[in-house]
């Protein structure tokens, strides 16, 4: 039942989001998306320390926001995003997740795909650097 209450909404969203993008063509509007940052610094950051960061946005459009899809540059930046639509006025977060155990400097990216008419295809990043991988004599604290 709830799958196809959630196919149904999607699919009313779909429609309406095709709809407020033809408005857009002719001057229209339609969904958009704006992030307080596009860019995390971690700075420097200790071997294996939490490397979760967050990017929050918000759906600054007439129509609701509908992100497709979020996919880091590498296998080490895991992206999680909002399944269902946002709403107009409404914020949410993309959470990424980097993986702290590779030592060095990082400099990473997150392409996500959406239905906003201003910017279909945003590109966020992630910086810092990964201290070195500590000697294993105090495994325990």
């Amino acid at each position: 039942m709830k799958k196809l209450l959630f196919a149904t909404l999607m699919s009313a969203v779909t429609l309406f989001s095709s709809n407020s993008a033809s408005a857009q063509e002719v001057g229209g509007s339609g969904p958009a998306i704006e992030f307080k940052k596009d860019t995390h610094d971690y700075g420097d950051v200790k071997y294996g320390a939490d490397g979760t960061c967050k990017f929050e946005f918000k759906n600054t459009g007439n129509a609701p926001l509908i992100i497709s899809s979020a996919k880091g540059s590498c296998g080490c930046t895991v992206p999680e995003w909002p399944q269902e639509p946002i709403l107009p006025g409404k914020t949410s977060v993309i959470t990424v997740k980097y993986d702290t155990k590779r030592s060095g400097v990082i400099n990473k990216s997150v392409t996500i795909t959406s239905n906003a008419v201003n910017d279909p295809t945003k590109i966020i990043r992630i910086k810092g650097n990964v201290g070195a991988k500590p000697e294993s004599a105090s495994s325990g604290n």
